[in-house]
């Protein structure tokens, strides 16, 4: 059942002022192309456990740090948190205690979340089965910012549409594609050079795999054709037959509008080509 609220947002002592609120446009981009469960639902060598939907899980674990995506659903810590101190967290990355969310959360990307889609999340979130799934708190050999930027006081997205600018907002904001597929710097993503250059490794129970160019290079996706990348990103099949591993969010790409993979390609189409990160 479709619920649509009205509210008045605060975060921090700024007013965002009002939203439309839509759980089902929530669980939409949860279960879709925000694919909030990569990270936050458990996950073994076959996928998901979806069980456990969005009850935490190790994200990664390098020399840098041990990331523990938090249990996110009504049954974890953030149940104790007010809608507008949960929206902080996820788009500033700022607890309720101060205390700042570190990587691989893209709270740089997250920060041009829209306060619509902002708060559908939320609210969907809300609605989740609760789950007792406990996880450590997330230990990190790098230094962590006071924050990353000042308080936001509101986001307008783009308009809906197959457009570059949209696809600019899904591809960064929404899907953070951008986060995962530009090459890492020792300070994060360097997307002043390297956007969407590929090269960052993740490690999980696929063993290890590598986050490819998806410029429009040669060593990236010039060679695709759009109905091969959609079938890529929907499904992990490249169009020679073979399989692609995790962590990258198939599953919920493949419940992604088509129109939206469309704004998505047309976006990564604009980009600047780059070849592969040495």
């Amino acid at each position: 059942m479709k619920s649509t609220i009205l509210a008045v947002l605060l975060l921090g002592t700024a007013t965002v002022g009002f939203a439309e609120i839509s759980v089902e446009r929530g669980e939409y981009l949860v279960r879709g192309p925000a694919g909030c469960g990569n990270c936050h639902t458990p996950q073994g060598p076959n996928g998901p456990d979806m069980s456990n939907e969005l009850g935490g899980f190790l994200v990664e674990k390098n020399a840098q740090f041990e990331a523990w995506a938090a249990n996110i659903t009504p049954g974890g810590r953030v149940a104790g948190w007010s809608d507008t101190e949960l929206a902080r967290a996820i788009r500033e990355g700022i607890r309720p205690d101060g205390t700042v969310i570190g990587p691989p959360m893209p709270i740089g990307l997250y920060r041009g979340l829209g306060d619509d889609d902002l708060m559908s999340i939320v609210a969907f979130l809300r609605t989740l089965p609760a789950s007792d799934n406990k996880t450590p708190a997330s230990t990190y050999n790098i230094p962590l910012p006071p924050a990353y930027g000042p308080p936001i006081d509101s986001v307008t997205a783009p308009p809906r549409g197959v457009t570059v600018e949209y696809g600019a907002y899904l591809a960064g904001p929404v899907a953070h594609c951008m986060e995962c597929h530009t090459t890492l710097g020792p300070t994060g993503p360097m997307f002043e050079t390297s956007l969407g250059a590929g090269g960052y490794e993740f490690h999980g129970p696929w063993g290890v795999s590598v986050a490819p160019n998806i410029t429009p290079h040669e060593d990236g996706v010039a060679g695709y054709s759009d109905s091969e990348l959609k079938a890529i990103i929907t499904t992990g099949t490249r169009p020679d037959g073979s399989r692609m591993l995790p962590p990258m969010g198939y599953a919920h790409y493949a419940r992604t509008d088509e129109a939206d993979i469309d704004a998505i390609i047309l976006y990564l189409r604009s980009i600047p080509p780059l070849p592969d990160a040495s």
